[in-house]
């Protein structure tokens, strides 16, 4: 049965170190950052305290139980069958992502994103000096999709890799299966290997379907290098501990070609409590999962009823609301805007495509006063 998971009030949480508590004055109502304020779950508390009371503080090392847990989850969430033998670790989803591109990637090479996509998605390729296509989500309204003839095209004209965002964040749209299929399809015609950045996968709610993108055919398959793990699922990205999953021996051969301390760079902390997530804390996020359902539509009636002219489509997943606010005047940056009048603080749209700087991205994994205060604050500074 699920767990009923709640976050603490607002003093308590000021106590916290991570960057989200940290990064403002306290005057601020911090919603940037993607991290929930939820208690972790208590089997990956009680692993972690078993590995402070033994002193096991060293290296990580063979962790052959959090590739069968992550496998025996993945069956059992999505039916994907992943090989044990084809996982291995990373410091988190960013190094994992770095370093599969920098082993598929000459410098100069061509890599796809589609904005309005994760901020990083525009960083993480620059480090490896590869050249940046960009074809965006098709858009109706709040509604996104893959533009399959745009990506086509630019596959075409020599994309190498593609950095697929799926689940989508910040738009908050799984792709459908059939959609997936016809992508990979096209990759393996034209030689692309697809990057699945699924981390915010566990968190997909009751009622939506959500395909691990190498699980929808063979040819995805042969294409696709995925990217999971517990850092949002289960709150654990300080811990630092990724996963990299391929589904065929010549692209695990190639990616193995990356440095061996690739591995070895992700903690000791993260794989134990990654391992006690995904074995032993289901119940936990299946009670999360339901408290960010009631959230997401705690913020459908608050915006209906205290600014409607903001524009919303719940999302499909976790804890991220992508929120248009044309309709408010706000000026080129609304979320500039808000942090100087109202001391509430977002990602502003800019960040995540050129199209999109009158949105922002609204963090929501927290408790129902919180987000109702953040309205309160929006409210004030209009």
């Amino acid at each position: 049965m699920a767990e009923v998971v709640r976050a603490p009030g607002l003093n308590e949480l000021r106590g916290r170190k991570s960057d989200k508590w940290r990064f403002f004055p306290s005057d601020v109502l911090p919603l940037p950052v993607a991290e929930m304020d939820f208690p972790i779950a208590e089997p990956i508390k009680q692993a972690l305290r078993d590995m402070i009371d033994r002193s096991d503080t060293g290296y990580l090392g063979p962790m052959p139980e959090l590739f069968e847990a992550f496998s025996k989850f993945a069956d059992t969430r999505w039916g994907w069958k992943v090989d044990p033998a084809h996982i291995r670790t990373a410091t988190d989803a960013g190094v994992a992502a770095v370093e599969v591109i920098r082993t598929l990637l000459k410098p100069g090479e061509k890599l796809m994103v589609n904005s309005p996509v994760y901020e990083n998605f525009w960083t993480w390729p620059k480090e490896v000096g590869a050249t940046l296509v960009d074809v965006p989500l098709k858009q109706e309204g709040e509604n996104y999709w893959l533009d399959l003839d745009g990506i086509e095209r630019e596959y075409k004209a020599g994309v190498k890799v593609h950095l697929l965002c799926h689940p989508h964040n910040p738009v908050g749209v799984i792709f459908a299966k059939e959609v997936l299929t016809s992508l990979a399809s096209l990759a393996k015609k034209y030689g692309v290997v697809i990057i699945s950045d699924e981390i915010h996968a566990p968190l997909v709610y009751k009622g939506r379907e959500f395909h691990p993108f190498m699980a929808v055919s063979d040819d995805a398959r042969e294409v696709c290098v995925a990217i999971s793990g517990s850092g949002k699922a289960f709150n654990l990205a300080g811990l630092k501990c990724a996963l990299i999953i391929t589904g065929t021996e010549e692209l695990k051969q190639r990616i193995n070609a990356m440095p061996e301390s690739v591995g070895y760079r992700a903690s000791i902390f993260g794989a134990v409590a990654t391992t006690a997530g995904f074995a032993q804390s289901i119940d936990w996020l299946d009670g999360v999962i339901t408290t960010l359902e009631e959230n997401k539509v705690l913020i459908r009636n608050l915006i209906d009823s205290k600014i409607p002219s903001i524009a919303y489509r719940e999302p499909d997943f976790s804890y991220l609301a992508w929120l248009d606010l044309s309709a408010l005047n706000l000026g080129d940056d609304p979320a500039k805007h808000l942090l100087e009048r109202g001391k509430v603080a977002f990602k502003g749209g800019y960040m995540y495509g050129p199209n999109h700087k009158q949105y922002i991205r609204f963090n929501f994994g927290t408790s129902p006063e919180i987000i109702t205060e953040a309205f309160d604050r929006i409210l004030k500074s209009l």
